[in-house]
């Protein structure tokens, strides 16, 4: 059912190594997203009908790209009272961690009089993908848009896929709570290529945020220059670190929650105590039998999954730091003092009560995290994701002289006369 590995064993560091790079491994679609691309700018929306017509097997005209306000409140009054709720209760949350994330401009006099400063602005426009077909994510919504909208973004975006023309109300009801009216009902790689370039209907953006299949990863990659991304995306992961006295009945639905979004996910259990390893494994067995995506829950453990029994603690810290995780749940007698060590995770839940799914709604920090192993270099999506920095140069004649004849000696040195000149001309 799941990989069982421990470090004891020889040929252990191979095995990993074999589990992390399969985390990675993704079928090459860059020929067909390139040339989706390339229609989508040249045929511009019916490029999107064409292809909307064959992939989401709907019908759309050009004239329904777009959703309609009415829609868009419509749906949002069918929802149930407990999920309008949790919605509310999301976006609050999420919008308060977030706004306390807005940096200070910086301005400040050195001591040769060069006024130099730092200035915060928010992007024009963001486009934001929201995934459809096999689930609905009105989280992601939430997770997109409400830092974007904390940033100052003008203008968002949204494109949401429609397989035989269904929207999911819940999408619709979070996308408006977070204060989203511009909605399309358009998904994959011609979608994203919509929002880079633009077409009659669909005004181009500046950065493309949100998580979707392959072909949506790999479009991003493509028009990556044309405009920002967030990142590219792979397969969600978790990694626990457990040591004996935990709970293994809620280790394995951990585990299963992270596997149940697709069969790539790749859950992981670390522990220094066999028969903790033993208890979660049976639980794993027993939980399945319960739950309704456990078939893909089930495949994305035997291809993906692993339960690593290490020596101790130490050997799990050095472990984590090696994989990186997107997600990482320190289920330990002391997990601050584990979490000190830890270098690279995307984001860290501490203690028996912070499942990594709480994060994924309602916790606060945002859901959208590095993968593969990019933790080691990059962070979630956050406010910055959303707003630019500018520098500033203020500089009067003492200040240019204190400074200039350095500037000129430097450009001089790389053979930029016009350089050293701009500078030696005020100076003079």
């Amino acid at each position: 059912m799941i990989h069982r590995l421990t470090t004891a064993d020889s040929g252990f560091d191979a095995k990993l190594a074999a589990i992390i790079a399969d985390r990675a491994t993704a079928t090459d679609v860059s020929a067909p997203v390139a040339a989706i691309i390339a229609r989508v700018r040249a045929e511009g929306d019916a490029a999107l009908v064409a292809l909307t017509r064959q992939f989401d097997r709907f019908p759309i005209t050009q004239d329904i790209l777009k959703v309609s306000i009415n829609e868009i409140d419509a749906a949002a009054a069918t929802i149930p009272d407990d999920q309008r709720y949790a919605i509310d209760l999301a976006a609050t949350r999420i919008e308060a961690f977030h706004r306390a994330q807005l940096p200070a401009d910086i301005s400040f006099t050195d001591e040769v009089g060069a006024t130099l400063g730092l200035r915060w602005g928010p992007l024009d426009a963001v486009g934001i993908y929201v995934p459809g077909g096999k689930a609905s994510y009105p989280s992601s919504v939430l997770m997109n848009a409400i830092p974007a909208r904390v940033a100052g973004v003008g203008r968002i975006a949204m494109v949401v896929p429609t397989p035989d023309g269904m929207m999911n109300d819940l999408v619709l009801a979070a996308a408006r709570r977070a204060g989203v009216t511009e909605i399309y009902r358009i998904g994959g790689a011609q979608a994203v290529a919509a929002l880079a370039y633009g077409t009659a209907t669909i005004a181009p953006v500046d950065r493309i945020v949100g998580p979707g299949n392959a072909y949506v990863a790999e479009a991003k990659r493509q028009v990556f220059g044309r405009v920002g991304i967030d990142s590219i995306a792979g397969p969600s992961e978790v990694l626990i670190i457990a040591d004996a006295d935990n709970n293994a009945y809620h280790i394995a639905l951990d585990l299963i929650a992270q596997a149940e979004h697709a069969e790539d996910s790749q859950p992981i259990l670390v522990t220094d105590d066999a028969e903790l390893a033993d208890a979660v494994a049976t639980a794993i067995t027993g939980a399945l039998k319960t739950l309704p995506r456990a078939a893909i829950a089930a495949a994305s453990l035997a291809a993906h999954g692993a339960i690593i029994l290490v020596r101790d603690l130490d050997e799990a810290v050095a472990l984590t730091n090696r994989v990186a995780p997107e997600h990482l749940q320190i289920m330990t007698a002391a997990p601050q003092a584990v979490l000190d060590c830890i270098r690279h995770a995307g984001s860290v839940f501490l203690g028996p009560h912070a499942p990594t799914a709480i994060g994924d709604y309602v916790a606060g920090p945002n859901h959208v995290l590095p993968t593969a192993g990019t933790a080691r270099f990059s962070s979630g999506l956050s406010v910055f994701d959303f707003l630019k920095r500018t520098s500033i140069v203020s500089l009067d004649h003492p200040a240019l002289v204190a400074i200039g004849r350095s500037a000129i000696i430097l450009a001089e040195a790389e053979n930029l006369g016009a350089h050293a000149r701009s500078i030696a001309a005020r100076i003079n």
